[in-house]
């Protein structure tokens, strides 16, 4: 049985987020950081863990943060964990730098402790849904260290006239694997497939699928999400 403990480090409270964190039986590996959506919280994807049957050889810890709270415009302003503010529905067209940047600092100091805690930054693997998949590209892009790869749920890439100013040489042939329902509303699969096509052009050496769902995972895509952590991590 997965046993979920909530952390936060009271000595850098100001710099590392509090999250769920499942250790693997065996000493430490490799990490993933996956980041939820909008309104939810470090605990949402707990579940996806025995589902994508990773070998306990591997050594696989995963890291679940929770978002900030902060009010939301598109939702009136109501207060609920949040990666950054949603504007309009537009989301490409009015973004709010400040709040993405601010998170990327957030999961950068996560990264960080990983390595400190004797995990390879090149056996990190940046994950996240909607908004959390939103951040895990713009930092991730940017992030000094070579990192395993980023796993890009029902997102888009944010503030992409930056990218080729901002991303870092490090990771500019990181594995990047997007996905996406072709039913989604919240995040219309178009804007995904407008950020892999930036992508691509960029250089990066995306995977693209598409699934006949909503703004959601299915049983098929979690199944391609195994086999590719497999693959990035090498387990």
């Amino acid at each position: 049985m997965l046993r979920a403990i909530e952390y936060r480090d009271t000595r850098m409270a100001q710099e590392l987020l509090p999250s769920v964190e499942i250790a693997p039986e065996t000493s430490p590996a490799a990490s993933i950081i996956w980041l939820h959506g909008l309104g939810a919280d470090g605990h949402d994807f707990i579940d996806i863990i025995p589902q994508l049957r990773l070998p306990k050889e591997a050594g696989v810890r995963f890291v679940f943060p929770h978002a900030p709270r902060r009010p939301v415009t598109i939702n009136g302003g109501y207060v609920m964990r949040a990666w950054y503010d949603i504007f309009t529905g537009d989301i490409p067209q009015r973004e709010d730098e400040q709040g993405i940047r601010a998170s990327a600092r957030m999961i950068q100091a996560l990264i960080q402790r990983e390595i400190e805690h004797g995990i390879p930054a090149h056996r990190i693997v940046l994950a996240g849904f909607s908004q959390g998949g939103a951040i895990a590209l713009h930092t991730g892009l940017r992030q000094p260290q070579r990192l395993a790869g980023i796993l890009a749920l029902s997102t888009y890439l944010p503030l992409h006239t930056r990218l080729r100013a901002e991303a870092h040489p490090a990771n500019a042939d990181i594995p990047i694997m997007m996905m996406h329902g072709t039913q989604d509303t919240v995040i219309p699969m178009v804007y995904g497939e407008m950020s892999c096509k930036a992508l691509r052009e960029a250089g990066y050496p995306v995977e693209w699928r598409s699934y006949p769902m909503p703004h959601a995972l299915c049983a098929p895509q979690i199944q391609d999400i195994s086999d590719w952590l497999r693959k990035v991590l090498g387990v």
